[in-house]
């Protein structure tokens, strides 16, 4: 089988495509056949590296679905055919994976393949801010920075089925419609700062409930200026860089927090409950996944690429 590796760190250039002894599964785990790989900002960040918990070399990838081909002894809830998916799983860009089966959930019938592999990490994530980091309520106004990415897409949606009222913010003009379409009530274009006013002009003066922040230390200010007293700052992802933070600078009484979405999915029980919820909401369509593009796992170079460029919308996979 082949994967994509990576022996040092650097740009898209450093991804290799290397042939591997194909896997076996151990105990407790099940052999994979990739249907379709997840391309994460995480990824990017381990191929630049380093990232904790990462280290060279390594295969890249944590998220994707495939069928089971195989499985090891003690494996008692999945069987050879199953379509399973995952949301973090080291070395996932590879045509087969041994994985454990505690780590894996079943892909409903009336779900399809790519739509399984674009939702795990990044719904998973936008359950666990909508829901342990901030319960959007009903009237609850939410500012989702990268409205018009994967996890924006999904937070909108989510929201929006929850009855809040989404102000998505989008780094360029031309992905304001992919927000509207996903839901958003007022997209405004912003690539940093600078867009607390409008947001408080669009609350009535008040502030915005909650604000999911992935932008980094060049929004952390406005982010805090944009909600309401004991509004919440989640503040999400691996690659926003280092910021200083004085808690006397922070306005309004804001609560900040940093969300991990691996504490929302702690158990097995948990894994198989949110990811129910997820696939429930895409089957009820109250949410859809927007495939961005797709590239062959030979070629994840070239989404890397894109993916850095930020001139991307909705999921991007990597197709075996």
């Amino acid at each position: 089988m082949h994967a994509i590796f990576v022996r040092e760190y650097g740009g898209p250039e450093v991804m290799a495509w290397t042939e591997f002894p194909d896997p076996e599964p151990g105990a407790g785990e099940a052999l994979v056949r990739l249907g379709a790989a997840g391309v994460n900002f995480m990824d990017v960040g381990v191929r630049t590296g380093p990232l904790p918990a990462w280290s060279l070399p390594t295969v890249l990838g944590v998220e994707g679905m495939g069928r089971v081909t195989a499985v090891g002894d003690g494996v008692r809830d999945l069987a050879v055919g199953d379509r399973v998916a995952w949301y973090y799983h080291k070395g996932s860009y590879a045509e087969l994976l041994a994985i454990p089966a505690a780590s894996l959930v079943k892909v409903p019938d009336d779900v399809d393949d790519e739509t399984a592999a674009a939702v795990m990490m990044q719904g998973l994530t936008a359950s666990h801010l909508i829901t342990d980091t901030y319960a959007v309520k009903p009237g609850d106004t939410a500012v989702v920075h990268a409205a018009a990415g994967g996890v924006g897409l999904m937070l909108t949606q989510m929201i929006k089925a929850r009855g809040g009222t989404v102000i998505g913010l989008v780094s360029q003009e031309e992905k304001a419609a992919v927000a509207k379409e996903a839901g958003a009530d007022h997209v405004l274009v912003s690539s940093g700062g600078g867009f607390e006013e409008r947001v408080r002009e669009l609350t009535g003066g008040e502030g915005a409930h909650v604000v999911y922040d992935g932008g980094g230390p060049a929004t952390l200010r406005s982010s805090h200026l944009a909600l309401r007293t004991h509004g919440v700052h989640a503040y999400y992802g691996v690659l926003m860089g280092d910021m200083l933070l004085n808690p006397r600078d922070m306005p309004n009484s804001i609560l900040m927090s940093y969300p991990v979405v691996g504490d929302h999915v702690r158990t097995r029980g948990a894994l198989v409950r949110h990811s129910g919820e997820i696939f429930d909401l895409i089957r009820t369509g109250r949410v859809a996944a927007r495939i961005g593009a797709r590239y062959a796992l030979a070629d994840a170079a070239s989404a890397h690429a894109d993916i850095e460029s930020r001139g991307t919308t909705g999921k991007l996979l990597l197709v075996p």
